[in-house]
Formats: C-alpha cells, structure tokens, sequence
C-alpha cells in the first residue's frame, strides 16, 4: 500500500498540467477570436465622434434559394411520404414537399444545407432523408405551407423566413 502514494503524485501532477494547458489553449481561443466586422472592416467599437465611423450592421448572409418556381424547375425528385409513416410529423413534411414544390423551392433553408451539402433551397432538402433529422427543415416547411394557405405569395413567405418568424411554426 506504501508504493501507491508514490505513484499517485506524478499521475496528479500530470492531470493537473494537462487540465492547465486544456485551460491555456482555450482561453488563447476565445480571447484571440476575431470580432466581427461590418462591410467596411469595422468591427462597431469606433470611436462615436470619428468621421469613419458607420452606423451600418452586418447583414446575415440569406441561404440559397430559388427566385422563381421557373427557374428552380426541373425539381429534385422527392422522397415519399410513406418511407417516413411510423413518423406522423416528418411525414407530413415529406406529403407538403410533393403538395408545394414550386414554393418550397423558392425558399432558403436556415439549416444551411446549401453550404453543407450544396442545396439551392428548402425542396432539396426532400431529396434525402435530411429532413427527418432536421427541426430547421421541419419548422421552416410547415411556416411555409400554413401560410399558402394563408394566401401568401412565396416572395412574402420567404421575407417572413427570413425575418425568423418560421422559429415559431406549429408542427401539428
């Protein structure tokens, strides 16, 4: 039992270097991270009363989508429905694909699937399974089709998606 004291100091004093420089690289991380900046270089934190300082904000960058249902056409061909029963709601999802392409299409998808997987819009997202494990996917396409049946036009729809608004669809 005697000899276990003698190992335990060196193995302690290792966890603790090893928690030390985990510490170290992380704060260099975070504390070297680049602010950030605005069309002009500017990353706000200008002096007020300086001639180069701008009032503008950064503009999130808006996904791909599709501008028309004419130029997204021909559309992706779309899993079905049923591939997804046992999953009422990603189902429903897959059924409203086939039922709006034309606007499903038109819209950007805020999964940022067109940078990840190289979608042009939220239809694309139906080509696979992608949707089923995506609540974005999900939320954004139930938005979208309560509001064609509102009426609305996909230009409004996708303003109101980018606006933030399908964070709060309702998936029943």
């Amino acid at each position: 039992m005697r000899g276990q004291g003698k190992h335990r100091k060196p193995l302690m004093k290792n966890c603790v270097r090893w928690l030390g420089l985990i510490l170290f690289l992380a704060s260099i991380t975070f504390s070297g991270a680049p602010q950030s900046s605005n069309e002009h270089g500017t990353t706000g934190k200008e002096d007020r009363g300086s001639s180069q300082a701008t009032t503008k904000q950064a503009v999130p960058e808006v996904p791909a989508y599709h501008r028309s249902e004419k130029e997204a056409k021909p559309f992706p061909a779309l899993l079905p429905a049923s591939q997804f029963q046992k999953y009422p709601v990603i189902a429903r999802a897959y059924e409203i694909a086939h039922e709006i392409p034309g606007v499903l299409a038109q819209q950007p998808c805020y999964c940022r699937c067109d940078k990840r997987f190289g979608h042009s819009s939220l239809l694309d997202c139906y080509a696979s399974t992608h949707t089923a494990g995506c609540m974005t996917c999900l939320r954004e396409t139930y938005f979208a089709y309560q509001m064609t049946k509102q009426g609305k036009k996909p230009a409004e729809i996708r303003a109101a998606i980018i606006r933030g608004d399908w964070r709060e669809a309702n998936l029943n």
